[in-house]
């Protein structure tokens, strides 16, 4: 079966604080052919393991390479880079993949009220301003 997961699947599964819904998690995603994970997805993702379950970006980042190491997981690749790069710099995962999501849709500079992203994404060398 090919799947598109939704970010509890994937909480279930790292979590695992619900022994039933992770056993259904992990062997939905361990048969699966291909599990398409939305970028939308893995910033919830992202989101949830920090802010709900208090892991640190450094834990946040392996679950999501250990994700990313599956042979069956299809992402954007380039994009969810991003916001690990972003995330490793002390950012939130969500700024990163947006900034370089927009950049891929046409957008040239990344605006927002957020001063620690700006700050990230220009030492980075992206092009980023703050309202």
């Amino acid at each position: 079966m090919k799947i598109a997961v939704d970010t509890n699947v994937l909480v279930r599964a790292v979590v695992r604080d619900d022994p039933a819904q992770a056993s259904v998690a992990a062997k939905v995603l361990t048969k699966a052919e291909l599990i398409a994970v939305a970028l939308p997805c893995l910033c919830e993702f992202a989101w949830v393991l920090r802010q709900v379950y208090g892991f640190t970006p450094a834990d946040v980042a392996i679950a999501i390479r250990a994700l990313l190491a599956a042979a069956n997981v299809e992402v954007n690749r380039p994009a969810v880079e991003a916001g690990l790069s972003m995330l490793e710099a002390g950012g939130d995962f969500a700024d990163g993949a947006i900034a370089y999501e927009g950049c891929w849709l046409g957008g040239e500079t990344f605006v927002s009220f957020d001063k620690k992203a700006v700050a990230l994404l220009t030492a980075a060398g992206q092009s980023a301003r703050l309202l």
